[in-house]
């Protein structure tokens, strides 16, 4: 059998449970022994059953959250550049493909979204600016 890892994360919707694997038993078997439930989000790390994390549980746990949030927020931005790809897209089905009714039924959910979208943008994009002219004293 190839070495497994000590530690196993299961992914759930804000973080992970995590278990300590033992397959130095006599049986042989692999075991799992759930040891936290951890939230990405916030950084909690909760015990369970009553355990105190090891410095060794803490430093294996640390380094799975900061790995798993560099890769949520790889994804995030893949996420983005996929929403552009989209848009693109639309525009192009909506130009040469969308039937009247088809232009109908999203018409309106995709203007107001586009507006929503396009509302944030631009304010995010004045904000930078100003604070860049502050940050470089410019006036």
């Amino acid at each position: 059998m190839t070495d497994l890892p000590d530690y196993y994360f299961r992914i759930r919707e804000n973080g992970a449970a995590v278990f300590r694997v033992d397959t130095e038993n006599r049986q042989r078997r692999i075991e799992m022994d759930q040891i936290a439930v951890i939230n990405v989000r916030n950084g909690d790390i909760k015990p369970q059953n009553g355990r105190s994390l090891t410095d060794e549980d803490k430093a294996e746990i640390d380094a799975w959250m900061k790995s798993r949030q560099a890769l949520l927020a790889r994804r995030d931005i893949d996420d983005i550049h996929r929403t552009i790809d989209h848009l693109n897209l639309t525009a192009q089905w909506a130009q040469s493909k969308a039937s009247d009714e088809d232009l109908e039924d999203v018409t309106n959910r995709l203007l107001l979204a586009m507006h929503d979208l396009r509302s944030i943008l631009v304010r995010k994009k004045a904000d930078r600016l100003m604070k860049a002219k502050r940050d470089t004293g410019v006036s």
